[in-house]
């Protein structure tokens, strides 16, 4: 009667932890950009930036364009982490933001940019250049 007893604890054990979800296996790196940015009306931009990971270094191309009210010409440099990363080629995709945001000589901006695998962008930096926008984007990370 015990090894009954004991055979149907150590099922009920095993059914009940079953029904626990495993943990989370997102990691978080950090990541430096540099993005070139000019226009009017339509602004359209590059850059390059660096992946960090787990110890190791994967650059990245960065495009991308903007919509509404742009003018003139900056370049950003850009540093913070990349969230919710399932491996290296997570940060791949496209990102979306809407947002307004503005240097002149030089000054500083900052944003937050999420892409269809659920990695998040928190980025700062300093901007150099004369440019103004109040517009729509999407920016393209492709590993290099």
């Amino acid at each position: 009667m015990r090894k009954v007893s004991l055979i149907g604890a150590l099922a009920m054990l095993a059914i009940g932890s079953a029904g626990f979800s495993t943990p989370s296996l997102a990691e978080t790196g950090s990541v430096a950009v540099i993005f070139t940015k000019g226009g009017f009306i339509v602004g359209v931009g590059g850059g390059e930036g660096v992946l960090t990971l787990r110890g190791k270094h994967y650059p990245f191309t960065v495009s991308g364009m903007s919509v509404g009210f742009t003018i003139g010409a900056s370049t950003t440099k850009l540093v913070g982490r990349a969230l919710n990363l399932r491996g290296p080629a997570s940060i791949e995709g496209s990102y979306s933001a809407a947002g307004a945001g503005g240097a002149i000589a030089a000054g500083a901006g900052g944003v937050q940019l999420q892409n269809a695998n659920g990695v998040i962008l928190q980025l700062s930096g300093p901007k150099v250049g004369a440019e103004v926008s109040a517009a729509v984007g999407g920016v393209s990370i492709r590993l290099k």
